[in-house]
């Protein structure tokens, strides 16, 4: 199973990640996953931290002449913006942020040492470690996309008539990551409006992995159902106040005959499938072979220009909030950080279930595993 964790500051010399579980054998494209953090970096509303730091990754361990070795594979982003020791404390914290609570938690005299941790600058750490997962989920024909859906208020329509290589094409292509043009056109409009206001959006995405397999995941352990562990791992993004897998919100008021996938078999390709898939892929906890989806509903910047109503932790004062740059939204930002911790925890599934010491010998697991499934 894959593991990571993350060390650095939002200010602070670099961002790290290592990842353990990732088998020997795996090519590590060092085009991609910077391809990937450039991504992370784009979407109209974001702020001028995204002019100044131009994210490339120095793989520093766990990899040979570009493979990996079965060892953890640590992954480096260096921080332009390194200046920490030189900035101020904060002691007015910022209502939406970690600020506060931090301060009450670790006894902290002001907010510095808890934004640069909480800073939304740390997911640059597991989108390098999404790519690697990607990577290897890749090798197994797992492909996995994000596109916003909402943004203040104003919702994409077209993305349920697209196919996956579509859907990817029309976000890909767009500013918003949204694959609905007009409405993309409308959101803009609304963050133009924001942003002379000093305010800032919310919005929702949507991520779709497609191509992969029935079974990952497990009904036998509560922690062990795989749409539990996707859920926690998307709400941990900063910013995440909601998820829903597939249809879950809507099917919420609907009937069961109105909800539930019936399921069909294909004589020619010997699989069996659903008719439709408000489950989003999942069912028990599992993955039943239909492209897994999960929905995530971002809460608007917490930092704003015109700034909230706080207190001075000191003097106890009324003041207003402390004022650090930020977007005015980060909706398409976010939806590729949730592509990265899916891309994260579907490929420590699929090593828990066809887990080998090589990408090799996973492959052969997984190509046993379909073929079983045709004979059934």
């Amino acid at each position: 199973m894959l593991r990571y964790m993350t060390a650095g500051e939002s200010h602070g010399k670099a961002m790290v990640v290592i990842l353990d579980g990732v088998p020997a054998g795996l090519a590590l494209d060092e085009k991609f996953i910077n391809l990937e953090l450039a991504r992370r970096m784009i979407g109209y509303g974001r702020g001028k931290r995204m002019l100044i730091e131009k994210d490339k990754v120095d793989i520093i361990a766990g990899c040979l002449k570009g493979m990996t070795i079965g060892s953890p594979v640590s992954l480096m982003i260096r921080n332009k913006d390194y200046r920490i020791e030189e900035l101020p404390d904060v002691k007015c914290p910022r209502p939406g942020h970690a600020d506060l609570a931090g301060i009450q938690k670790y006894g902290l005299k002001g907010a510095r040492g808890v934004l640069e941790k909480a800073s939304a600058r740390e997911t640059v750490s597991r989108v390098a470690a999404g790519a690697v997962a990607k990577l290897l989920l890749k090798a197994f024909g797992v492909k996995i996309l994000s596109h916003v859906t909402m943004i203040g208020g104003i919702a994409a329509s077209a993305a349920g008539k697209q196919t996956f290589n579509g859907l990817w094409k029309l976000a890909e292509a767009s500013d918003l990551r949204c694959a609905d043009k007009e409405a993309a056109k409308r959101m803009r409009a609304e963050i133009d409006k924001a942003a002379k206001a000093g305010d800032t959006l919310g919005g929702s995405f949507e991520v779709v992995a497609d191509g992969v397999p029935p079974g990952l995941g497990s009904y036998a352990q509560w922690d062990s159902r795989l749409d539990g562990r996707l859920a926690r791992v998307v709400m941990a993004i900063p910013g995440v106040k909601a998820v829903s897998i597939g249809e879950g919100v809507e099917c919420a008021s609907k009937k069961g005959s109105q909800t539930h996938d019936e399921i069909a078999y294909d004589k020619d390709k010997k699989i069996f499938y659903r008719l439709s898939n408000n489950a989003g892929g999942m069912e028990g906890g599992m993955t039943n072979g239909m492209p897994v989806v999960i929905r995530a509903f971002m809460k608007p910047i917490a930092t704003l220009a015109k700034p909230l109503r706080s207190v001075d932790i000191v003097s106890k004062k009324k003041s207003t909030a402390a004022v650090e740059r930020a977007d005015v939204t980060a909706v398409p930002a976010c939806g590729v950080i949730a592509e990265s911790v899916v891309a994260l925890e579907i490929g420590s599934a699929f090593l828990g279930k066809f887990g080998g010491d090589s990408v090799e010998e996973s492959q052969r697991n997984h190509e046993a595993y379909m073929k079983q499934l045709k004979k059934m």
